[in-house]
């Protein structure tokens, strides 16, 4: 078995670009709709061969690399699909039109964007989880935010970049417990410190978020007046069903597991558009149906396929509509093919060449800082996968982090600075492809809007260079 070459390694990445590329040229915004997928099957073919006609790597180590990411993704995919259940749930049931109804009246339209922003950063602080902030309280949001007008790129990146703030600072998180552990350092020692570049960040969108929602043109409050009456004659909205909401919030808290506290909420939905919503069931199911069958055949309707609502406005018909656990199919594709992609890179070293490639180029704390987020960045880019861009660059780095004197908390925010934040940005990440699946929004249509995620790696390089607040191990030199 042979080591590939620097040069070498970098052959399916430019592969997997290309076909990308093409892809886009092709099918715009319809890429994820096959041609991605194709794309990365393509861009493996090309890695096994590789492999085994070159480095002489047995089939078998292919199978398994794949098989151990496979694996790994199982519980990446159940919560996917419990997501694509409860978002479906709460929108027929009223959860979600009565969270736009007073999001509305609560919320000035100038400062909507902002507000947003914000309450995601909150709910996802709380939750310690990004992918059940945009699927809850973010959903709700962007639809409130369709209704008056604001772009659907500004919309979702403003959620975006506030369930990716809370994400990477909460103890509840799975990303902020990962980079902990990876670099050795206390949990909460971790979290304080990760606010040394988050506050920066969270001011710089509070400062855009807030211009724009005054300069971006909304809808006139007539035509939005005429949005919400067609809403309140397609669903019963009440405060009442918030609670739901709050039942989800109370699991979160009480820390069931991720899979069971979504599940357990789409059914709380689904039971409640039984009770609450009996002109929808008519639409699902057809008002003679049986009451066994009215409530039964709904609720697995809902939560599993396409329903379809029609109302007086297209923007609310459109709204209304769901797809249940079968809209997220596709999305699933998607992630089996990036782990069939990055089980190949494993199986032949080529994430290692190159991230070693980028460790020998290191001098000096900026630049250990910089070749971090870098390498992150391109694990994201190339393994697809959030956590395989924690776990890898954590561990080649940490050494490197003790030789150059530097407290184990400085890698670990490097990490969260980087990979946590930069994967909802890469369009075939896992991480990306749910949240572009949940909000029915591209990936490239948010990226320039989602700015705490694309300029907090900026703030950590910028401290690094500057050595501004970077902790050193107290024996070191500072």
């Amino acid at each position: 078995m042979k080591r590939p070459g620097f040069f070498l390694s970098l052959v399916p990445v430019l592969t997997l670009i290309a076909l990308l590329v093409i892809g886009v040229v092709i099918f715009g915004d319809e890429l994820t709709g096959g041609p991605s997928q194709l794309a990365l099957f393509g861009a493996s073919v090309v890695t096994a061969l590789i492999g085994l006609y070159y480095l002489k790597i047995p089939w078998h180590q292919f199978e398994e690399k794949a098989g151990e990411n496979f694996k790994n993704t199982a519980p990446a995919i159940i919560i996917l699909l419990s997501i694509g259940a409860l978002t479906a749930t709460w929108m027929l049931s009223g959860i979600v039109p009565s969270m736009i109804v007073y999001g509305l009246k609560l919320i000035h339209p100038r400062i909507f964007i902002v507000m947003a922003f914000l309450l995601c950063a909150v709910v996802s602080m709380l939750a310690g989880s990004s992918w059940t902030t945009v699927a809850t309280v973010g959903l709700a949001m962007f639809g409130a935010g369709t209704f008056i007008g604001m772009p659907a790129g500004w919309m979702a990146g403003a959620i975006i970049s506030g369930a990716y703030l809370g994400d990477k600072v909460s103890p509840l998180s799975d990303t902020t417990n990962l980079a902990a552990s990876i670099a050795g350092v206390n949990l909460y020692t971790h979290v304080r410190y990760t606010f040394v570049t988050t506050i920066p960040a969270l001011a710089i969108c509070l400062v855009f978020y807030t211009i724009v929602g005054f300069v971006v043109p909304v809808t006139s409050s007539l035509e939005v007046d005429t949005q919400l009456a067609v809403l309140h004659e397609a669903f019963h909205i009440s405060p009442w069903y918030l609670l739901v909401p709050c039942l989800t919030m109370f699991m979160i808290y009480k820390k069931v597991p991720a899979m069971v506290t979504l599940f357990l909420s789409a059914l709380a939905g689904g039971i409640l558009c039984y009770f609450a919503q009996p002109q929808i069931i008519d639409q699902i199911v057809g008002p003679e149906a049986s009451t066994f069958r009215r409530f039964f055949g709904s609720l697995y309707q809902m939560m599993s396929t396409d329903v379809s609502i029609v109302t007086a406005d297209p923007l609310v018909t459109r709204l209304a509509s769901t797809g249940g656990m079968k809209a997220m199919v596709n999305t699933v594709w998607i992630i089996l093919s990036v782990m069939l992609f990055g089980g190949c890179l494993s199986a032949c070293g080529m994430v290692e060449v190159i991230t070693e490639r980028i460790v020998r180029s290191v001098h000096g704390t900026g630049g250990l800082i910089l070749a971090t987020v870098v390498s992150c960045i391109f694990c994201n880019i190339t393994l697809s996968d959030q956590f395989m861009a924690i776990l890898l660059p954590g561990n080649m780095f940490k050494d490197s982090y003790r030789r150059f004197g530097l407290a184990p908390e400085v890698l670990s925010r490097t990490l969260e600075d980087s990979a946590t934040v930069s994967s909802v940005l890469v369009p075939w990440n896992t991480c990306a492809v749910v949240q572009s699946s949940v909000l029915g929004v591209a990936t490239m249509t948010y990226f320039p809007f989602a700015i705490f995620c694309f300029i907090t790696p900026l703030i950590a390089i910028i401290f690094g260079y500057t050595n501004f607040k970077i902790h050193r191990l107290k024996c070191a030199e500072p």
